[in-house]
Order: C-alpha cells, then structure tokens, then sequence
C-alpha cells in the first residue's frame, strides 16, 4: 500500500533549479508550501523582486500531506471562540477563512488553474467515539453562525452519518498540488526566481540575508514560511520563547474508493477530541473518501499505536470500503491559544505559523498578510493574529475604527462569493450580488419585473455594497453610503451614483 498522499500521485508540479550564485532581491521567501508560494506568487503580482527557496521540492512536504479541507470553520468551535476572544474576534477569526477561500477561487479563475476546486458544504457532527447522546448544543452553534453572517443551519440528520448536526455551506476542496503548480508558474521572470534543494541557513542583519548552498543571499525582507519557523535574525530567549507558544500533532489519514454514489461531494468534522475529518470526492467510476484523525502529540506514540487501521475500523462504521490504497501522515502546530501567528518576529522579518486544522486556509490568509507587510500596508487580522501577542480579551473589536486605512469590509466583501450566479432567481423587488461573466453585479428587479444592473463597488472608496431589502437600497458596509436601487445616491459620503452595468436578463 502507498505510502504516499493522494495528491502525490500522478501529478508533475514544476521542477526548479537550486541555487547556483550569489543574489540579491528585494524579499526572500523561505519555504515552498502553500504559504510560501502564494506570498511569492501575490508580491510578484504586486511588483516586488522575489526569490523563493525550498529545501526540497515545493509542495511536496506539509502541503502534499494535508487533506486540503478549505474551511472557515476553525477546530476551536464558535462558541468556544466566542467564550475565549469575544464575539467580534471570533467572527474576524472565522472572516479571515471565509475570506481565503474566495482568494482561491478568484486564483484559480484567474490563472485558469485546473485544481478541481468546487464548492461543497461543511458538516459539523457529534463524537464519532463517544458512549454518550449526540450533542445538544448544534441548534445554538448554527443561530451564533448566522448571526455572524455565516450560512450555518441546524440539521436533523447529516449525510453519512445520519444524526444531528450543523451544515456551513460555501466550504470548499481542491487539489493543493495542482494549484500550487499553477502558481509556481506565474513566479518565475523578471528579476524573480523559485529554488529548490536549497536550503536556508546562516541569518545576517546587516545586511539582511543568509546563505545557501555556499552562495550569499541579500534582501530587504524575508518572509518565513517554514511550517515551523526558522527563527531567521531572532535572539535565542526570543526563539525560545516563541517555541514555546507552539506544539507540534502528527495527524494520519487514509484514502479510500467507496462505491459509487454512497455520499455526495462534502466535507466533515465531528467533536471528538483529536477530531475526525472527512471529504468526500465523487468520480464516474466511484467515489473517493479521505478520512484523517487520530491525532497524538509528534514523538509521544505508543508502540502499539495503529492509527490506519483504527481510521478504517471507525470508517467502516459508516460506508462500505472497497478498498484503501493510501495512507499517509501529515503535522499540525497547536498554538497557546488557538490563533494562529502571523506577522513580524523581528524588523523586515515575517513569520506564520500555528494553522491547526486550517491550514489551506490560514496559510493563504498569511500570505496575503506578508505581502501587506512587505507592501507597508495595514492588514484587518495583523493585531488578532500578532506573534507577540499574550492574550487577546473578549470583548467587542471595532473593524472599521481600527483599520481605518484598510477597511474590514473592504477585503472582506471584494472577496466573498456572489449570492447567485446570474439573475434568473432575483425575484421582483428584489436585490442581489450575483456572478455574470465573470464579474460581480448588483442586480435588481422592479415590481414589474424589469431588470437594472449596476457595479455592486461603491464610488467612494470601493466597498461592495449589500442590498437592504426592508428599505430596498443599495447600502455601503464601510462609511454608510446609500444608493437608489437604480444607483443614484441617497446619501453619502458617496457623491456620484453607481455605475451602470449592461447585463441581459436571464429570467426573459
């Protein structure tokens, strides 16, 4: 039996050369997982000089061992999170993948990446180990997520498993190393560069850099993203200290052909505690599942420890196997309090680290937050993320006063996925932010039934609007601007109406 992920299989991710002189950049990316190769790949996009080193192949180590679950549903549950943090920083929290997710997508949309990437819904169920009732707090888990603006709905019996739980639609899976691929091949020209078997070692200040494979490397600033962080220019009390907040949990999991049509496309996590976690893929032959779990701290396995056959012992419980052909263990870093760390350990140095469970996820949103960092610009999860933070209090958390320069909504709405593709369900008198051609539009239909299309960015500072359907206005998230349905301004601080958007009318 393979040893090997799934996703290692049959796909040929681009080879790069190793280092071979002496070179400077303006930043360094050290680590090619997802986190290091999406950084690379946005600061690219952006204009900057970038190298990125891999001491190995890219992709090939924590990334190529992952389940690839994409997922704002984090491993501390919402309540949870709202008990520790407080209401505002858990929904940042969850914001922060809800937004990754849509990063992906528009990625893969834009570079026409053939990753299998599909939108699929999130399961949260009871223990799959537990003796006792299933639990009785899923109705109050699925009312807290939709009142965070989250589609969370309480279901009496969830596919597969058939017992109570919570549904979170807009999750999504894709293939890492496909994607990752794509990515890789948008890095390389023009002053930047991608290197393999080149491993990292020797910091400097002054200047900034390092050495590899016997070749000086200089840069204005490097972006860590090692999984586990090399701790770059950091003192050893600060390295030290750092390392405590983290912990490291080998995570195993088990590729599976089931018959076809024994469950649809989806993704799933019960309560247990290591939890379990299931996606299910759907071909014209069969269906595939991938089952993970039986978590335990890296180092500390028992001799008798079986963690594949006791994944397929539980499995069993629930689909008929026809046969396992994988197996493979990937990691996971714990952090002290269940956030990840993402930012700067030192001057012009950034780190990330301490995804959990989320790590397609939190990995893109640390990639988008380096290239804020290099780029000088505020970042809406830079302080709830902050790798010197202690601890975060509960309490309310104002976005908007606390990123002025860089509006919560902003990112949070330019990313979300549209309510609907095209305008065939928008009802008369009714408003929405639907996909058409690729691009988002705010559609609306009168009370005959006739169609207006507009651009859905607000032309004060480009927030998305959102449709008010108890005053039917077109409202701005950010500063409070108001639109007529048919764009013109009701109120500012916007000044000039929204723009019009010629659109053909699905429903006619």
């Amino acid at each position: 039996m393979a040893h090997s992920s799934y996703w290692q299989t049959g796909v040929s991710v681009p080879e790069s050369p190793a280092l071979d002189r002496d070179l400077t950049v303006d930043v360094a990316v050290i680590g090619g997982g997802i986190t290091g190769i999406t950084a690379a790949y946005l600061l690219k996009k952006a204009g900057v000089k970038v190298a990125l080193f891999e001491r190995g192949r890219c992709g090939q180590r924590d990334t190529g061992h992952t389940t690839a679950h994409l997922t704002h549903v984090t491993d501390l549950r919402l309540g949870t999170l709202v008990k520790n943090f407080g209401k505002d920083h858990a929904q940042a929290f969850w914001e922060a993948g809800d937004a990754a997710i849509s990063q992906i997508e528009s990625r893969v949309e834009a570079e026409e990446i053939e990753c299998e990437f599909q939108r699929v819904p999130g399961f949260l169920l009871g223990s799959l180990k537990r003796k006792e009732p299933p639990d009785e707090g899923f109705s109050q888990e699925a009312d807290l997520a939709r009142e965070m603006g989250f589609h969370g709905e309480f279901v009496e019996s969830v596919p597969v498993f058939g017992e109570a739980g919570v549904r979170y639609s807009n999750q999504a899976k894709f293939h890492p190393l496909k994607y990752l691929a794509g990515l890789l091949k948008a890095i390389e020209g023009d002053g930047s560069f991608v290197f393999e078997n080149s491993e990292v070692k020797d910091f400097s200040d002054k200047p900034l850099g390092f050495k590899c494979r016997g070749h000086k490397v200089e840069c204005g600033q490097v972006v860590i993203a090692t999984h586990v962080p090399l701790m770059g220019n950091e003192h050893l009390l600060g390295a030290t200290l750092f390392q405590t907040k983290l912990a490291l949990y080998s995570s195993y999991a088990i590729g599976v052909k089931l018959p076809r049509g024994t469950a649809g496309a989806a993704c799933f996590w019960d309560t247990s505690d290591p939890y379990y976690y299931l996606r299910v893929e759907n071909y014209p032959t069969h269906d595939y599942a991938i089952f993970g779990g039986e978590d335990c701290k890296t180092g500390q396995e028992a001799k008798e420890f079986d963690p594949y056959g006791s994944l397929q012992k539980v499995l069993a419980k629930y689909v008929p196997i026809n046969e396992v052909d994988k197996r493979w263990m990937g990691q996971v870093v714990e952090t002290f309090d269940g956030l990840p760390l993402i930012g700067a350990m030192t001057e012009n140095q950034f780190v990330a680290t301490g995804f959990s469970g989320n790590g397609m996820t939190l990995g893109s949103i640390a990639a988008e937050m380096a290239c804020d960092a290099v780029m000088k610009r505020k970042n809406p999860w830079q302080d709830l993320f902050d790798v010197r933070r202690k601890k975060i209090l509960g309490g309310a958390w104002d976005y908007i006063k606390e990123n002025v320069d860089y509006p919560y909504y902003l990112v949070r709405d330019h990313l979300r996925q549209a309510e609907a593709e095209g305008t065939a369900s928008i009802g008369n008198g009714e408003g929405k932010i639907v996909k058409m051609d690729g691009q988002k539009v705010a559609a609306y239909r009168n009370r005959n039934g006739n169609l207006v299309t507009l651009s859905p960015v607000c032309t004060h500072m480009g927030c998305i609007v959102k449709w008010n359907g108890n005053d039917q206005t077109w409202d701005c998230p950010c500063h409070g601007s108001r639109f007529k349905p048919t764009g013109e301004v009701i109120g500012g601080p916007a000044e000039t109406p929204l723009k019009q958007h010629v659109a053909k009318d699905e429903k006619k």
